[in-house]
């Protein structure tokens, strides 16, 4: 596509661009050629086998920005970039299907799990026709907490943040930002009630918790009541 002369841009300033949240032409030539060099290695992870466990901990390690210890993520997984803009903390867990719109860096805290077809964006386009036409670009940053469930099927858009040790219930349309120690659900995601007592005693509906709760969280001033 031929774009209109005062909305040209080399290499090096649509790179500057893109890292920092400003309209940009993501189709440029340099940035394409390094997305491209991601996606493969994105392409031959989604090859191995379920026996694999060591070389897929290895390609996970060389693909994202940061892996810590001890992440597991099934296989396939699907990504802009293959997660060269993504921040896993430490035994984060993501079921099949996950998908990261890693345009720009998604940050995930240590102990967060991630359900089956969850999709977590940071790029936009504008809604002004012409620069949309022009196929302009922005990234928004993702932050998600430690200690964080994000259910199945749920899709967290661009510039959110989710606090520690909350839950956000399947489905959900994640569009603003959501606090540390609640329960969210809904189309958009809004705060449902407090991480509370009951959770302490029941698990599911009315089945009681039957175990010892052991006192593990290691941000005491985070945690829920």
């Amino acid at each position: 596509m031929e774009y209109a002369k005062e909305l040209q841009m080399d290499s090096q300033e649509a790179a500057v661009r893109m890292e920092e949240g400003r309209l940009y032409l993501p189709s440029d030539e340099e940035i394409m050629k390094k997305q491209f060099d991601c996606l493969e290695k994105l392409y031959d992870y989604n090859q191995t086998r379920p026996h694999d466990q060591k070389l897929r901990a290895s390609m996970l390690k060389d693909m994202f920005a940061k892996l810590g210890e001890g992440c597991y993520i099934e296989p396939p997984l699907r990504s802009n970039w293959g997660g060269y803009h993504t921040h896993f903390g430490d035994h984060v867990y993501a079921n099949f299907n996950l998908t990261l719109v890693d345009d720009g860096h998604i940050y995930v805290g240590s102990k967060t799990m991630i359900g089956p077809n969850v999709t977590i964006a940071t790029a936009g386009h504008p809604i002004e026709p012409n620069l949309r036409y022009l196929e302009m670009q922005f990234n928004m940053d993702v932050h998600i907490g430690t200690n964080v469930w994000i259910g199945a099927g749920v899709v967290i858009l661009p510039g959110v943040t989710i606090g520690d040790n909350t839950v956000i219930g399947a489905g959900s349309i994640v569009t603003k930002d959501i606090p540390s120690n609640v329960v969210a659900v809904g189309n958009p995601c809004r705060v449902l009630r407090e991480v509370s007592e009951h959770d302490r005693e029941y698990y599911y509906r009315n089945r009681r918790i039957d175990l010892p709760i052991p006192d593990v969280l290691p941000d005491k001033s985070n945690a829920p009541l």
